[in-house]
């Protein structure tokens, strides 16, 4: 028995059996200078530039951070497919992978230098993999399961479907630059001396000189009434958000800052939710300090603020006004840069200003890697591929006058099931379709409303329709009249094909609740750009694999 036992893990630990950093009102009890971060007394944050002593004798002449290394992060593979294929001639391809899930690839023969290559990018739901391979390297020039393990080797598929889509391209640079955005909006925090708690932060109302100072270094002051840029949330139509606020633009990015003192003040509200409700849902905030106080992470209760930049201004208001920086983010947040200087002290000026605006940029994007922000990223990924798959594939298989089963349909239902053609099965449907509704009362019933219900049965005047089962009534295939609405050409076998797809589709999935835009009602006309003048969609909700094919009224087809 002593062998087979086995030693319990130790206790998780608790916040007893932490030794707790001093609080804020400790370190205030003492003699200043004070830090400008202090971390929670439980830690979860990490801290950059803690040295604001300036050196000795100060290196007046030398800007305190080179422009050459403040760089703004960005997702380079993002851009590959826009610069490299769009535009020039390459394949895409599309399957699914039982493991890795839905996969679109992309392959261009490139010619780089004298040497010739292939240049492979591989989309799965986790991220996007890319490479430039020489031919030279290769025994054989690979086919596209080959090509596709070259990049991943973890792809196990029999074969890639080629896309045949002319318009593919403009899916699939859309997806490849979901990521990239070109808005941002950035809290700004006034906290006062002795400030320590999220109320009496959000509850400053007065803007002192140095901060008016900062915020005009910051950029412009915008009346949001009709404001016509990047509004990052605020009002810019009722005056809910306020009147004024802080808007730039940086390396063609547009910028909105949320300033704590310009949202509404809201009287006997002490958390003053109106104010939090926009900075809290920030990801990274400036906290201004206009004097020693330091700033606790934690005083701001927020799910989404995950990096702060705190700054505190010395000579406000004069020609030489000198900005301490640090930084502080929650620890599953990397580091990002660029590298505050030894000391961090800055001086006002051009290059401070391109630093602090790239610090903020990068502070955002190295945040969508903490554990939160990236499962998010995740799932969106994996729904706009799967989103991407499903266009490649329909629109494939529109271009070659299929539409999942109608191939198998035309030629008999390939593989036995009946025989007979294709009349022949569109009998047989029509037969068990209209026995079945016998059975359930339904083939009488007097309504003239459009059906609202997902079974697939139309509403048509009961004196026209059909009473013998298995019979085709000519109203299926005669135009109601030369006033009807609709314009598009359909052909009475293209009517009958849609039609049968519908009924099958419709009976072997259960496709509620759709929404009202995937139904063509009697009044709408159709839309010549839809693939064969029909909406083609896919019912997320009813997990059935397989286009939503709306059941069209006979008046809507014209031989």
């Amino acid at each position: 028995m002593d062998e087979q036992r086995c030693p319990l893990p130790p206790p998780l630990k608790t916040e007893e059996d932490y030794i707790p950093y001093p609080s804020v009102h400790e370190v205030l009890g003492r003699s200043s200078p004070f830090p400008l971060i202090l971390l929670p007394q439980f830690g979860g944050y990490w801290i950059e530039g803690t040295n604001h002593e300036p050196k000795d004798p100060p290196e007046a002449d030398q800007p305190p951070c080179p422009t050459s290394h403040v760089k703004l992060e960005t997702n380079s593979t993002a851009k590959i497919y826009r610069k490299n294929f769009m535009g020039k001639e390459h394949f895409n391809y599309y399957t699914m992978d039982a493991a890795l899930g839905h996969l679109v690839f992309s392959m261009k023969y490139d010619v780089i230098g004298d040497q010739e290559h292939l240049r492979l990018m591989l989309r799965t739901k986790i991220k996007t993999y890319h490479d430039v391979i020489p031919i030279s390297c290769l025994t054989e020039f690979p086919n596209v399961v080959q090509m596709a393990k070259l990049v991943c080797e973890e792809v196990n598929v029999d074969r890639f479907y080629p896309v045949l889509y002319p318009k593919a391209s403009r899916l699939i640079v859309t997806f490849d630059e979901h990521v990239i955005s070109n808005n941002f909006k950035f809290g700004v925090i006034y906290q006062r001396f002795a400030q320590t708690s999220e109320e009496e932060l959000f509850g400053n109302m007065e803007e002192s000189p140095a901060f008016v100072e900062f915020l005009e270094f910051l950029g412009r002051k915008i009346e949001l009434h009709d404001f016509k840029g990047f509004r990052g949330g605020l009002d810019v139509t009722h005056g809910q958000t306020g009147t004024e606020s802080i808007y730039t633009s940086f390396h063609n990015k547009e910028i909105m800052f949320h300033v704590s003192t310009k949202l509404p003040y809201t009287e006997g509200d002490s958390q003053q939710l109106q104010r939090k409700r926009h900075i809290g849902n920030d990801i990274v905030a400036i906290v201004f300090q206009e004097e020693n106080t330091p700033f606790v992470p934690d005083m701001i209760q927020s799910n989404f603020l995950h990096a702060y930049v705190v700054v505190q201004v010395e000579n406000a208001c004069t020609d030489n006004v000198i900005y301490k920086v640090s930084v502080t983010a929650r620890d599953d947040v990397p580091f990002f840069g660029p590298a505050l200087p030894d000391p961090a002290i800055f001086r006002k000026g051009p290059e401070f200003h391109e630093f602090l605006f790239t610090k903020l940029i990068n502070a955002e994007y190295a945040c969508y890697k903490a554990e939160k922000f990236a499962k998010l990223e995740e799932r969106t990924r994996s729904a706009l591929l799967e989103t991407l798959y499903e266009e490649l594939h329909i629109n494939s298989q529109s271009m070659m006058g299929l539409g999942g089963d109608e191939d198998k349909l035309e030629n008999g239902g390939a593989g036995g099931g009946g025989g007979g053609g294709f009349f022949e099965s569109f009998k047989r449907v029509i037969r068990s379709r209209s026995q079945s509704m016998d059975a359930m009362g339904l083939s009488n019933k007097k309504s003239h409303t459009v059906s609202t219900s997902h079974s697939g049965s139309f509403t048509h005047n009961p004196a026209e329709s059909p009473k013998t089962p298995g019979i085709v009534s000519s109203q299926f295939l005669v135009p109601p009249n030369s006033n009807t609405r609709i314009q598009t050409l359909v052909n009475r076998k293209s009517f009958l094909l849609l039609y049968l797809i519908s009924i099958t589709l419709r009976e072997q999935c259960d496709f509620s609740p759709v929404r009202e835009e995937y139904l063509l009602t009697l009044s709408e006309p159709l839309n010549s750009s839809h693939p064969a003048s029909v909406r083609t969609k896919f019912s997320k909700s009813s997990g059935c694999v397989g286009p939503f094919l709306p059941l069209l009224h006979p008046s809507e087809c014209i031989t």
